[in-house]
């Protein structure tokens, strides 16, 4: 699934051929995703125009001068391509720059949007996990897709202070209060070990029993990895690519994710990164240092 890093990375791909442009075209090769499109939702796309581009949590979000916003959800596996013929230095760096015969033709090209700037944006999804919706733009947050979504990891209010209270009295092993979603927005697996071996910190440990004094330092690493893996373009394991068709290249400074096996890359722990199971999911460690 892609995360934070990875949705921002596509954002940023989009930001110039949507954020003032007008959508000229919008087709559907399918009446659905992992949900239905949206009643008249080609219509109510086609001629508006896009005033702001953001991601919140895992979704990015086109709001339109209709008083409505295009929600798109990636999924397990979708992509979104750019393609501006002779536009690309302008468009910015992640933009094809040409736009070959088959783009938009594929299998699972599921939807083509084309704006003013101009371009022609591809979204293809073979499992079909993705998202795409409107919503009125003033009951964004009263939306069961947001409603209970968490704070904002790279935002201000995300601090120690909030940590602090989010963590107390619960009983769940950090690592999983970290990915819950109803309190911090948008992390994921990958970038949850990576923070909690820069900040020493056992996955297993019960998050009630993190001590004020190591959550600061978990916090700063927390944003520090993302703001990393953001300038890396994301990691690319497996479906990930930025919008130029290009892969991230975060994967390749992993310092304990999907290292199991490895020598503990800490300068003087001579540990062995561990993989273990936490909700169906797998954790990278290295027991010696992180306590």
């Amino acid at each position: 699934m892609p995360e934070l890093p990875e949705v921002e990375t596509v954002c940023t791909g989009l930001r110039p051929v949507l954020e003032g442009h007008t959508f000229t075209h919008v087709e559907t090769r399918r009446g659905d995703l992992r949900i239905p499109f949206p009643n008249d939702f080609v219509c109510r796309l086609t001629g508006r125009k896009v005033k702001r581009l953001w991601r919140r949590a895992k979704y990015l979000m086109a709001e339109l001068d209709s008083g409505e916003t295009f929600v798109i959800h990636l999924g397990m596996s979708g992509r979104i391509a750019v393609y501006a013929d002779g536009q690309a230095r302008k468009l910015g760096t992640f933009v094809y720059p040409a736009t070959p015969p088959e783009a938009g033709k594929g299998k699972h090209d599921h939807v083509v949007l084309e704006t003013d700037a101009p371009a022609r944006i591809v979204f293809t999804d073979h499992r079909r996990f993705g998202l795409m919706t409107l919503i009125e733009t003033d009951r964004i947050d009263a939306h069961r897709l947001f409603k209970a979504v968490g704070i904002e990891p790279l935002s201000e209010k995300f601090d120690a202070a909030f940590l602090v209270k989010a963590l107390k009295g619960k009983k769940t092993p950090i690592k999983s209060a970290l990915l819950d979603q109803r309190v911090i927005a948008g992390l994921g697996n990958i970038y949850v070990c990576e923070a909690l071996f820069r900040s020493g910190i056992s996955p297993r440990r019960l998050a009630k029993s993190i001590s004020p004094a190591r959550i600061a330092p978990l916090v700063r690493e927390i944003k520090a990895v993302l703001k990393q893996a953001i300038a890396a373009g994301g990691s690319s394991l497996r479906d990930h690519r930025r919008t130029d068709g290009e892969m991230g290249y975060f994967q390749k400074t992993f310092l304990v994710y999907d290292r199991e096996g490895e020598a503990c890359r800490k300068k003087g722990c001579k540990g062995t990164i561990k993989r273990i199971a936490q909700a169906g999911r797998s954790t990278f460690h290295c027991p010696a240092c992180q306590k």
